[in-house]
C-alpha cells in the first residue's frame, strides 16, 4: 500500500465530471485494496475525484473479505493488517465521505425490497442503495450484476469500468 490513496492522486484528464457523488459498493471498494483484474482501470477512473461516497457497511464488507483471505492462505497475517489499515486510513482520512447507518437508511433499503420486484434485491443491496439514494449519489460503482440491476431501477446511475460479475 505505498501507492497513493484514490482520493490522493491528480485527476485524470479522461475523469467524468462529478454532479453530486459516486458511491463505491464493497465489491468495487475492496478493489482498490486488494490487485484483481479490474483494480487497475476502477483506480483510474476514480483518480482525483473528490466525489467519492463510502460506507460503514462497504468498509465492513471488505474487512470480512480481507480476514476471509487470510483464512485462506491467499494472503497473509502482515498483508492482512496492510490492507485493514490502509482502508480504516483513507476512510478516516476524509478523502472518502463515509457515510453512516441510521433508521432512515434501513427504511429506504425496506421500501426498495418491497418495490423492486424485478430485481431479487438482497439485504446488504438494499442497504447500499439506499445509503447512495439518501445521500445524493449520482452513480454506483459495483461489481455486481444484480446490485447494478437493482442500482439501476432505483433511479441511480452506474459508472462501468467493464462487466459486473
Amino acid at each position: 500500500m505505498n501507492e497513493p490513496s484514490v482520493a490522493e492522486t491528480p485527476s485524470a484528464p479522461d475523469a467524468p465530471v462529478a454532479e453530486t457523488g459516486v458511491y463505491l459498493d464493497s465489491s468495487a471498494l475492496a478493489k482498490l485494496y486488494v490487485p484483481e483484474p479490474e483494480s487497475d482501470a476502477l483506480e483510474n477512473l476514480l483518480r482525483g475525484r473528490r466525489d467519492l461516497l463510502i460506507s460503514e457497511l462497504g468498509i465492513t464488507e471488505v474487512l470480512s473479505a480481507v480476514a476471509r483471505r487470510r483464512r485462506e492462505g491467499q494472503l497473509t497475517v502482515f498483508q492482512a493488517c496492510e490492507i485493514r489499515d490502509a482502508v480504516l486510513a483513507d476512510a478516516d482520512s476524509g478523502s472518502l465521505r463515509r457515510l453512516d447507518m441510521s433508521p432512515m437508511v434501513h427504511r429506504e433499503a425496506e421500501r426498495l425490497l418491497f418495490q423492486l420486484d424485478s430485481v431479487a434485491l438482497r439485504t446488504l443491496d438494499a442497504l447500499h442503495i439506499a445509503l447512495a439514494q439518501l445521500n445524493s449519489a449520482t452513480h454506483v460503482v459495483t461489481y455486481d450484476t444484480r446490485m447494478r440491476s437493482a442500482a439501476l431501477q432505483a433511479g441511480l446511475r452506474t459508472l462501468d469500468i467493464q462487466t459486473p460479475r
